[in-house]
């Protein structure tokens, strides 16, 4: 991953990194709240040597500052801490002494600083004292010659102990500090690991590892329009129609040497909005002026009925068995004037119903009366019968969910397509979460939202002239191709 990958990545998934930032910094603040807090307290030594002249002093200074680092190891020596603990009357641990306590020199000096720590701040002034004159004491005999006479060197206490009212432990702005510190690094962790793991297909490039097939549109997700019929929703200017229209603009540009063209729209999985995005496509293929059939083949889970408000008592079961005709089970949604086949009854045997040489008669006599022929189709993965109603069809257009399919599910999925001689004509990414929206002019006098396709890092692709010549001349060819249906059906 280079550069640009990580931040598109915590771009992605900044919700996960403000989460481990603020559960980092909570933990910091719950441990500094429940932690005990420690007072310290210090004395400081002076060691030196007697010296009636300059010479001597010299040399004497020089002899101290190699043996004040022998004395600050002494502080930690088990007969020291004894003695400071029977100086106190003999309640506190010898070993607890020597963790509480420590020694230092100060640089360039022959300071020696006794610091203890303890949850009392008399205590801890306590033990601080008795350190440094128990010190004292110790250099003192330890440096005196084996026939007497006086010491060369002395340890003299030139800052007594004090008690101190403030907590130096824990230190609440350090630890809140750190925790922002190791929150952030861990939610960057934890979203760039999620992102390597992530198999679901989040843009054209996961598609395009998976198959050639080119991308036909991108569905965002509207739960206005949700909320509303989908005539109404797809007459609006919203993005999530305009998508649409663009996937309509883009099936010009499939098998564009049949005049009727019969397609098979599938998913993965159940739940990727293939039924919505069926529908959707054919009702915007019917408001541009083509002649539509909508044909349910989902004989599983039928939706078709319930969602356009037809009538399901007669539909694609009722024709395959032969109870009634073509002519009887087709409806016309009155606000699209495109031809609906629901479900109908449902069969207890739906796999040898589609797969039926009925069907295959179904196929071609819709074929014949309309321009395109959607199928509705089941998942692939659960059943066969989307890949053998593809293998009689024109092609299948793949339904993938936007951060839900995974690679190897629409893979398995194209395999079984491509093991019955059926082929994918292309893809539409559903449920593609709005990355930006622009101001621009809409259908009527005021200003409105249009769609705006963005590339993975938030910016407009690049469209060549050439591109954009040909999806003009597509739309302008679909408009006078409508135009001249409504004419001949109004002369009819």
């Amino acid at each position: 991953m280079e550069l640009r990958d990580y931040w598109l990545t915590i771009r992605r998934r900044w919700r996960l990194v403000v989460v481990a930032v603020l559960l980092a910094t909570g933990a910091a603040g719950l441990l500094t709240w429940q932690a005990t807090p420690l007072y310290a307290s210090s004395a400081q030594l002076f060691v030196s040597t007697p010296s009636s002249d300059t010479g001597e002093a010299a040399t004497g200074d020089q002899f101290a500052t190699r043996r004040v680092s022998s004395y600050v190891d002494l502080v930690k020596t088990r007969k020291l801490s004894e003695t400071v603990a029977n100086e106190l009357g003999g309640e506190l641990d010898p070993s607890m002494l020597r963790s509480e306590v420590s020694a230092s020199v100060v640089p360039s000096t022959v300071n020696i600083v006794i610091t203890a720590m303890d949850p009392d701040p008399v205590t801890a002034r306590d033990i601080a004292q008795a350190y440094a004159q128990s010190l004292s004491l110790l250099v003192a005999d330890i440096e005196t010659p084996p026939n007497g006479g006086s010491p060369p060197i002395r340890a003299s206490i030139v800052d007594n102990a004090q008690v101190t009212s403030n907590p130096v432990s824990p230190n609440a702005t350090r630890n809140l500090a750190l925790g922002v510190v190791l929150g952030l690094l861990l939610g960057i962790g934890i979203a760039v690991l999620r992102d390597l793991l992530d198999t679901t297909i989040g843009s054209s490039d996961d598609v395009a590892e998976i198959t050639s097939a080119p991308i036909l549109g991108n569905i965002n997700s509207d739960p206005d329009a949700a909320r509303k019929e989908q005539t109404v929703a797809l007459a609006e200017a919203t993005p999530w129609a305009e998508a649409f229209r663009v996937l309509r603009t883009n099936m010009q540009y499939v098998e564009v040497d049949q005049d009727h063209r019969v397609f098979v729209v599938s998913s993965s999985l159940p739940g990727e909005g293939k039924s919505t995005t069926s529908a959707s496509l054919a009702i915007t293929l019917a408001m541009a002026g083509e002649s539509v059939a909508l044909v349910e083949c989902d004989l599983r889970r039928p939706t078709m009925a319930k969602r356009l408000g037809l009538d399901d008592a007669v539909g694609t079961t009722s024709v395959l068995i032969g109870r009634v005709s073509l002519d009887d089970a087709l409806q016309t949604q009155h606000e699209s004037g495109m031809a609906v086949l629901t479900c109908g009854p449902r069969p207890p045997n739906p796999s040898e119903l589609l797969q039926s040489h009925a069907m295959e008669l179904l196929v071609k006599d819709l074929r014949s009366r309309f321009d395109v022929v959607i199928l509705d189709a089941p998942p692939l993965l659960p059943v066969t019968d989307a890949a053998l109603l593809a293998a009689r069809a024109d092609g299948m257009l793949a339904i993938v969910r936007h951060g839900k399919t995974t690679k190897d599910q629409l893979q398995h999925a194209l395999e079984r397509v491509e093991s019955v001689g059926a082929k994918c004509l292309g893809v539409v990414i559903n449920l593609v979460p709005p990355k930006r929206s622009n101001r621009g002019y809409g259908y009527g006098y005021g200003y409105t939202y249009t769609y705006a396709p963005v590339d993975d890092a938030g910016k407009p692709p690049k469209v060549s002239r050439a591109e954009k010549a040909a999806i003009k001349a597509a739309e302008k060819a679909a408009d006078k191709q409508g135009k001249r249906r409504r004419d001949a059906a109004d002369e009819a």
